[in-house]
């Protein structure tokens, strides 16, 4: 099987349905953010730091996956896959991963700036791509609905890998660095 099709030549490529769209479509630009996640999601599963967070990492890898089919059906030819939704429960395991590397972590107490040690940064990076995909999703919310599931779960997913760099940091002994609002 060849790897180049050359049907996007000309800045076209298709969605799930079969429809033809733009390279600059609002919702390659959603999948793509969600695929460029997932390709961090994977650098940080490389560092030994993340622990007992491996797991949850893989599955969030997954999980991106299903979003960005997702998003790249177009739902006027062709229904959602069951494969590619997103449930309240996916949302709740998000939660509590949070919520138990929360109960270990000093109170927060001040704005945290990126930064520490590589693993935290990757999960900044990680955090900060989230928002996007989630602008990016919202956007095309506006003119194709979404299932508000993917949004909940991307928005929750900006918060673990938050709390996820705290937790490393935590663990590792890596100085938080907080910012300091002197000019």
């Amino acid at each position: 099987m060849k790897i180049y099709t050359k049907t996007g030549d000309n800045g076209e490529t298709g969605l799930i349905g079969g429809t033809r769209v733009s390279k600059a479509d609002i919702r390659i630009e959603a999948y793509g953010t969600v695929d460029e996640l997932n390709s961090f999601v994977g650098m940080l599963l490389c560092y030994a730091a993340v622990g007992e967070q491996k797991a949850v990492l893989e599955t969030i890898q997954n999980k991106l996956f299903v979003i960005g089919s997702h998003l790249a059906t177009d739902t006027n030819v062709t229904k959602i896959s069951e494969k590619s939704i997103v449930t309240e429960n996916d949302i709740a395991k998000i939660e509590t991963e949070i919520d138990k590397m929360n109960e270990i972590l000093p109170e927060l107490r001040a704005f945290i700036l990126p930064g520490g040690s590589v693993e935290a940064s990757f999960c900044h990076i990680c955090r900060t791509i989230s928002r996007r995909a989630e602008r990016r999703i919202i956007e095309l919310d506006n003119l194709y609905p979404i299932d508000n599931h993917v949004i909940v779960y991307v928005n929750r997913l900006s918060d673990y890998f938050f709390t996820l760099a705290r937790s490393i940091s935590y663990r590792i002994g890596a100085k938080e660095i907080l910012w300091n609002n002197v000019d």
